[in-house]
């Protein structure tokens, strides 16, 4: 990162690795994309996301509805 980052900001997609209780972000960037909705997701207000699939998720209950919808699916 230099100081022009810290002043325009990146304005990008992050690459992201996802860990039990925090996150690595891998690439830098301002946002990840949820894996379910397509939505942009501040870095600063990433919340929810899954470990197994490396996903990440806008609330609750979208973790929640993609999470049994993996389980029910046979591997």
């Amino acid at each position: 990162m230099n100081r022009f980052d810290k002043i325009f900001g990146m304005r990008g997609e992050a690459q992201v690795r996802y860990l039990d209780g925090e996150f690595q972000v891998v690439a830098p960037g301002d946002y990840v994309l949820c894996a379910v909705t397509g939505q942009k997701i501040a870095l600063p207000d990433l919340r929810y996301w899954s470990v197994e699939l490396q996903e990440a998720y806008t609330s609750a209950e979208v973790s929640l509805n993609r999470y049994l919808e993996a389980v029910r699916k046979p591997a």
